[in-house]
C-alpha cells in the first residue's frame, strides 16, 4: 500500500509505467476479443458504406435506379457474402483489423487514464468516476485522437480487404500495402485521416463520457436500492451485467452521432479500388476534393439515405463490441492489478 509522502519520485515513476503498460495491454486485449467478435457485422456495414448503390430495396424502388444493388438488406447480404466467400469472408481484413485495433485500443486507454490521473489529481480509478461529464467527454476525445493517429494505416487496409469481395485485388496485407504506397505514395496510407479525427472527437468523447454516465447513473441506482432495502452494503463496483448495459448504451449513442463521418471516411480509403463490376460503381481516384465536398456529393447524389448507409449493421455491431470493449477491460485490467501489485 503507497503511504502518502513516503514514496520517492522513482518508485512514483515505476507506478505510473506499470499503470499504463496495465491499462496499454487490458485495452489491447479488450479490442483484439471485441472485434473479433464483431468482426463479420463491421464487414457487412463496409460492404454497405462503399457501395454507390442504395442498399435497401426500398430506397432502389423510391430512386428509380435502374443499375441492380448488389446487397439490399443485412439477411441478403449475410447470405450473399456466405455464398460467394464462405464463412472466411465474414472476417476478411480481420488481421489488419486486430493490428488496428489493438495498438488503438492500447494507446486509448493508457492516455485516457493519464489524462484523468491527471484531471482528478489521483490515479485511483474510483477517482476518477467522480470527474466532471465534461472533462470525461474532452479526455476521451483526446485519447481517440491520439490512438487514431498511431494505427491510422492498419484502418486504411483493413477496409481495403473488406471491401474487396471476389476475385480479390489483393490477396494479401503486404501486397495491399506494397500498391498503396507505390500509386499513392505514403501519404496514401493515410487517406481519410482528415474526416476521421473530426469524426472520433465526437465519438470518442461520447463514448467514454456517457460511459462514466451511465456508470455514476448506476452506481447512484445501487445506492437507492441499497437505501430502500436496509442493505448495509456500499460497495461502488458494479456487476458485469450493468458494466455490459453501460457500454452497450455508450457504443449506440456513439455510433448514432457519428455514423456520416464514417461513411466519407470509408469513401476515401477506397478510392480507385478495383473491384469486380458486380459490386457496382466504383469511387474513382480524387472522386471528392475534401471532406465537406464528399459530404455534399453523397448528398446530392445519394440522398440522406447514403450518409446513413450501413448504420443498421454499424449500430447493432457498435453495441455489442462497446459492451464487449469495456467489460474486456474492465475484467482484464482488475487482473493484471491482482497479479502485478
Amino acid at each position: 500500500m503507497r503511504m502518502e509522502g513516503e514514496e520517492p519520485a522513482t518508485a512514483d515513476g515505476g507506478g505510473q509505467i506499470k499503470r499504463a503498460l496495465i491499462d496499454a495491454t487490458a485495452g489491447a486485449i479488450a479490442g483484439g476479443i471485441s472485434r473479433t467478435v464483431t468482426s463479420p457485422l463491421d464487414v457487412i456495414k463496409i460492404r454497405f458504406q462503399v457501395q454507390l448503390e442504395p442498399t435497401s430495396l426500398w430506397a432502389l424502388v423510391r430512386s428509380n435506379v435502374t443499375a441492380p444493388s448488389k446487397y439490399t438488406g443485412m439477411l441478403q447480404a449475410t447470405k450473399d457474402i456466405f455464398r460467394e466467400e464462405g464463412l472466411p469472408g465474414f472476417w476478411r481484413g480481420n488481421v489488419p483489423a486486430l493490428l488496428m485495433v489493438m495498438p488503438y485500443t492500447a494507446i486509448q486507454f493508457a492516455v485516457l487514464h493519464k489524462l484523468k490521473t491527471f484531471a482528478a489529481g489521483s490515479s485511483k480509478t474510483e477517482d476518477h468516476i467522480q470527474l466532471s461529464p465534461y472533462l470525461s467527454y474532452a479526455s476521451g476525445a483526446l485519447a481517440g485522437c491520439a490512438a487514431t493517429v498511431g494505427s491510422y494505416p492498419f484502418d486504411l487496409l483493413r477496409t481495403i480487404l473488406a471491401s474487396q469481395g471476389e476475385p480479390k485485388v489483393y490477396p494479401t496485407m503486404r501486397s495491399a500495402f506494397v500498391d498503396i504506397v507505390r500509386t499513392r505514395g505514403f501519404r496514401g496510407l493515410y487517406a481519410g485521416l482528415s474526416p476521421t479525427l473530426v469524426e472520433i472527437v465526437p465519438y470518442a468523447g461520447l463514448q467514454f463520457g456517457t460511459y462514466d454516465t451511465f456508470k455514476r447513473w448506476t452506481m447512484a441506482w445501487n445506492h437507492h436500492v441499497s437505501s430502500t432495502t436496509s442493505s448495509i452494503s456500499t460497495d461502488d463496483n458494479l456487476s458485469s451485467f450493468q458494466l455490459f448495459i453501460c457500454g452497450l448504451a455508450a457504443g449506440t449513442c456513439a455510433k448514432l452521432v457519428c455514423h456520416p463521418l464514417d461513411v466519407v471516411k470509408k469513401r476515401f480509403q477506397i478510392e480507385g479500388l478495383q473491384r469486380h463490376p458486380k459490386y457496382g460503381g466504383r469511387v474513382e481516384h480524387h472522386a471528392y476534393r475534401n471532406m465537406f465536398d464528399a459530404l455534399r456529393r453523397i448528398l446530392q447524389t445519394e440522398g440522406w439515405a447514403g450518409l446513413y448507409k450501413g448504420i443498421v449493421p454499424s449500430t447493432v455491431k457498435a453495441a455489442p463490441a462497446g459492451a464487449v470493449t469495456f467489460v474486456a477491460y474492465e475484467f482484464t485490467s482488475d487482473w493484471l492489478e491482482s497479479i502485478l501489485t
